[in-house]
């Protein structure tokens, strides 16, 4: 593997296992804070590698191939979870940099260990217990009440992994496959929340933490939608209790870089913890155009333990909407009709296929007016996508 470029003046090199979205979108910060990035990436047509100089290809699974890559890089944090436990293992034991450290990673790779380690330290989570049997589905739906939400400890993501479950019929065969791989499956209780938020923030070896204002996330299917920065309606009591949260959470688990914190805010304005995120995440997305200091200027800081920006909003509002994948496979013709349309609007595509219902780009606005900002929004995600023709 070649080795990758330095920039004078003594600049660091950030390694990033994994070239998807969250690598390619911190290309741009890197080049304004000087460093090199380098991106171990799946394939040359890999998101981040259509946009990074250095960008070799290889297994993330493989302890060689990304031993060679973390040689020559000053610390390495990751665009995704999957990175298996052995292989930074390896990584520690050659003495790199690893953030967020493998033993923080592993509380966002299994949810079970999660929860086990949420319940530990005192932070509030839904009722819950692991399950390999009928027995076990039977008795904690008797417990909480019916239906329940099954997840597979590890690998899920936007809706998949997630079961819920009306009867121990409906677990049946998730329990027969969970027994193949000798796993256990995540039961929950179907909490009944009225709005879902995120916590995100950033934490540093050094210890410092910067947080985000707290956001809302609009689901549609299981996916991501819309970001509202900040949360309406949100108790100025309500935010910084949930932002505490995070904060503790991340001190109880040694995060390092950037963390998403995502919440189920119940109808007394209290919060449970959903799931955990140890990366740059979509719920931060806003903050690219809508803060002092975007997510992924951040993580950077924070991997390299530099001081933390600012998270303050730019705007009393900011809107983000995804952009999913629909028929239209010729993206960048829509470009013209939005930049003449909305001159304000900030699009950000990915690189990637278009296959439906793919998380392919978001778009940001900011501004005063919350209803036009969720219309314009709305309006850019959908005519990307091709929901709408003009």
């Amino acid at each position: 593997m070649s080795t990758p470029p330095r920039a004078p003046g003594g600049f660091p090199v950030v390694g990033v296992i994994g070239g998807g979205q969250l690598a390619r979108m911190c290309a741009g910060p890197a080049a304004e804070l000087g460093i090199t990035l380098a991106v171990l990436a799946e394939g040359p047509d890999a998101a981040a590698a259509l946009v990074t100089p250095f960008a070799p290809v290889g297994d993330h699974t493989d302890v060689a191939t990304v031993r060679d890559f973390a040689r020559h890089c000053d610390v390495v944090t990751f665009d995704h979870e999957h990175v298996p436990a052995d292989v930074l293992e390896a990584l520690v034991a050659d003495g790199v940099a690893v953030h967020p450290t493998p033993q923080a990673l592993r509380h966002a790779q299994d949810k079970l260990v999660m929860r086990r380690a949420l319940t530990g330290a005192g932070v509030p989570c839904p009722r819950w217990a692991a399950a390999r049997t009928e027995a076990d589905v039977v008795a904690f739906g008797d417990e909480t009440g019916w239906p329940l939400v099954v997840k597979t400890p590890r690998g899920g993501y936007d809706g998949k992994g997630v079961l819920v479950a009306d009867t121990v019929d409906d677990v049946r065969d998730w329990l027969a496959a969970a027994a193949e791989r000798d796993e256990e499956l995540l039961l929950e209780e179907a909490v009944p929340f009225v709005r879902e938020l995120a916590v995100l923030l950033a934490r540093s070896p050094s210890g410092q933490a910067a947080a985000w204002p707290v956001v809302e996330t609009v689901q549609t299917d299981g996916i991501c939608t819309e970001v509202i920065a900040p949360a309406p309606d949100l108790a100025p009591e309500a935010a910084e209790a949930a932002t505490l949260v995070g904060l503790d959470i991340a001190a109880a688990l040694g995060v390092t870089g950037v963390m998403a914190v995502e919440l189920f805010e119940l109808a007394d304005g209290s919060v449970v913890v959903n799931e955990l995120a140890m990366r740059p995440h979509n719920s931060g997305h806003w903050s690219m155009d809508g803060a002092v200091t975007g997510q992924f200027e951040q993580h950077l800081r924070a991997v390299l333990d530099l001081p933390l920006g600012s998270p303050w909003a730019r705007e009393p509002w900011t809107v983000m909407g995804n952009v999913l994948g629909g028929e239209h496979q010729d993206l960048y013709p829509t470009y013209r009709h939005l930049m003449a349309r909305d001159p304000e609007l900030k699009v950000h595509l990915y690189g990637k296929g278009v296959r439906p219902g793919r998380k392919i780009g978001h778009v940001n606005v900011s501004g005063t007016d919350l209803t036009d900002l969720r219309e314009r929004a709305r309006h850019a995600a959908d005519y990307i996508q091709g929901v709408i023709v003009e």
